[in-house]
């Protein structure tokens, strides 16, 4: 167990650029670009915090979720070019005979780079983002004082809306990459045996399938109105609905985090992910097996 961990380590020591250092100086740079508006009357401080007070609560949960879904799409890319690429990086620095010196199966290291991939690397970002949103909470509380509207009850709110908010994003985090893991599973076998060119591949595969289904069995107008197509096309989609929400957006009533994440995990798609899950573990022990008998020839 500690060989897997120190492994899991690894590749959080090789890649935190992307999914750490990045987006922290990405928060730092747009937080220090806010403070200078502010500071060269660029944006009106005064009337900034009145406004904040005409919707408090909506204000801080719709700035809460826009932020969040922003570094939702920012992990989506990463981690697809880190399953590119991070799966066959041993290949390509020549570290693979070091590590197949090394008392772990091909399967124990690509399971190591997919439980990365599933939590501290996501994680790192998670962490990233909740500190990007205080930041833009402090800085609108901040304004509101200024503005002279500033209050315990306002900014005990705010510290209310963040903790449900975060409770949200963690389990939208977890359950997406649930679903998606089976993507995240095939480019990274993919990359193992066919290196950055897995990242194209990923992108055809999907094409190639319909069209195939399509020729060998008809069915369809077109090639992309086969079985595959449409069973690949609900599995891209996230299983997330926002009937629920609509009376928040219009301000008709309060963020409720439990009974949205209750209604959630209900009607979450579990079925799905226990299948995508057998057919991640299957498309790693391919790739092992692939990997292991090109490492030996």
């Amino acid at each position: 167990m500690k060989a897997f961990a120190a492994l899991v380590h690894r590749e959080y020591i090789e890649h935190r650029g992307a999914f750490f250092i990045a987006p922290l100086i990405m928060v730092v740079l747009v937080f220090l670009l806010t403070i200078l508006a502010f500071s060269v009357d660029r944006i009106n401080t005064r009337f900034s915090g009145q406004m904040l007070t005409v919707m408090p609560t909506w204000v801080f949960e719709a700035g809460f979720a826009a932020l969040a879904a922003g570094w939702l799409a920012y992990l989506g890319f990463a981690l697809f070019f880190y399953c590119a690429d991070g799966f066959a990086a041993d290949k390509r620095n020549n570290a693979m005979l070091f590590w197949k010196s090394m008392p772990a199966s091909d399967l124990k290291i690509l399971l190591s780079k997919l439980a990365a991939a599933l939590t501290i690397l996501p994680g790192s970002i998670f962490a990233v983002a909740l500190i990007s949103i205080l930041l833009m909470f402090g800085v609108a509380y901040v304004t509101t004082m200024i503005a002279g509207l500033g209050s315990t009850t306002l900014l005990w709110s705010i510290l209310g809306i963040f903790a449900q908010m975060s409770l949200v994003l963690l389990v939208i985090i977890a359950c997406a990459l649930l679903w998606y893991l089976p993507y995240m599973a095939l480019v990274g076998a993919m990359g193992t045996a066919a290196g950055r060119w897995a990242i194209p591949l990923a992108l055809l595969l999907p094409s190639l399938l319909s069209v195939l289904e399509w020729v060998l069995m008809g069915g369809g107008i077109n090639p992309f109105s086969t079985h595959v197509w449409n069973y690949l096309h609900y599995r891209s989609q996230f299983p997330i609905a926002f009937d629920s929400l609509d009376r928040v957006w219009e301000g008709q009533q309060a963020f409720d985090a439990m009974a949205f994440l209750v209604d959630f995990l209900q009607k979450f798609d579990w079925v799905q992910v226990g299948i995508g899950a057998a057919f991640a573990f299957v498309a790693i022990y391919i790739a092992s097996e692939y990997r292991r008998r090109s490492a030996a020839n």
